[in-house]
C-alpha cells in the first residue's frame, strides 16, 4: 500500500487519534486522495493564484449548528455543518471550448467522487455518529475568468454531522 493510501486510510477511519487531526487537515488529506488531484500544483488555504493555472485552494467558512437536541436524561446532541469553498484555477483561453469542457468535466467528476466517497463510507468521519453523516459537493461553477487565460472554478463542499454531549452529572 502506498504512503498516500496509508495516510488516507488513517484519515478515513473512526480512530480515536483522529481528534488530533484538525478538520481542515482532514479535508485536505481526503481531497488529496481524489484521482484528479494530481493536476493541481498547489492546494492552499484561503488562496489561489489566479495568474497560474493548475492551482487550487480550500476556503473554510466555519461551523454552523443546524439543530440542538436534549433528551430527558440531559444528554445533548447537535447537528452541525462545515462548509468549504473548493477553488481551482485552470487554463482557459477565450473561446476555447476544448479547455472549458475539460475544466467543467473535472468539476463534475470531483462532485461525483465526493458523492461516491460518502455513499461507500470512504469519506472522513467528523462526528460521533458516522452513519448519520452527509458529505456533498454541489454548485460547481466557473467563478471568474482572467485576461491571462485562466479561469477559477468553485465547488461548495458541505459536511453535516452529529456531535454528542452526554450528560455526565452521574460521573461527578
Amino acid at each position: 500500500m502506498s504512503a498516500k493510501k496509508k495516510k488516507a486510510a488513517a484519515v478515513l477511519t473512526a480512530d480515536p487519534t483522529l481528534e488530533q487531526t484538525t478538520v481542515l487537515q482532514r479535508v485536505r488529506d481526503w481531497i488529496a486522495t481524489y484521482s484528479g488531484y494530481d493536476i493541481l500544483a498547489n492546494f492552499l488555504v484561503d488562496y489561489t493564484d489566479q495568474a497560474q493555472a493548475a492551482t487550487g485552494g480550500i476556503f473554510p467558512s466555519g461551523l454552523t449548528v443546524l439543530e440542538t437536541h436534549r433528551d430527558i436524561l440531559g444528554n445533548v446532541w447537535t447537528v452541525n455543518q462545515y462548509n468549504f469553498g473548493i477553488y481551482t484555477v485552470f487554463f482557459k483561453p477565450d473561446a476555447d471550448d476544448t479547455e472549458a469542457t475539460a475544466n467543467a468535466e473535472w468539476v463534475a467528476d470531483f462532485q461525483r467522487w465526493v458523492q461516491e466517497q460518502w455513499a461507500t463510507g470512504q469519506a472522513p468521519v467528523f462526528g460521533d455518529r458516522p452513519r448519520e453523516e452527509r458529505i456533498s459537493a454541489q454548485n460547481g461553477v466557473m467563478y471568474a475568468a482572467s485576461e491571462e487565460g485562466t479561469a477559477v472554478y468553485m465547488v461548495q463542499l458541505s459536511v453535516v454531522f452529529v456531535k454528542d454531549y452526554p450528560n455526565n452529572l452521574f460521573l461527578r
